[in-house]
């Protein structure tokens, strides 16, 4: 069964990106490396501040537009509830392999 998973990414200043994706690791490769033009690269988010995921990919398209309706505020308590240091959630995943983040992917779906 296939996964989809919606995610927040940041950058140093705070700026916040949702989008949804069917496989998160390529998806946080590419906005790491800057791989697609637009306002990922134009602002440099690079960090994966929050993901969650369903095997819906209805549901996940409807959850991003939510997040993406939110007030920064809200956004930013969101991410908190999973990680509250704001810390980035794919810290090890490129280097000597995936390393797990201890965090469990939160099920919102």
């Amino acid at each position: 069964m296939k996964e989809y998973y919606v995610y927040i990414m940041s950058n140093k200043s705070g700026t916040l990106y949702t989008g949804v994706t069917n496989n998160l690791e390529r998806r946080v490769y590419q906005h790491k490396n800057q791989t697609n033009e637009g306002f990922t690269k134009r602002y440099k988010i690079t960090q994966l501040v929050y993901f969650d995921s369903t095997n819906d990919v209805g549901a996940a398209i409807t959850r991003e537009k939510q997040i993406k309706g939110m007030l920064k505020s809200k956004k930013i308590k969101l991410i908190k509830t999973i990680n509250p240091q704001f810390k980035d959630l794919s810290e090890g995943w490129f280097g000597a392999g995936v390393k797990s983040t201890g965090l469990p992917a939160p099920r919102f779906f």
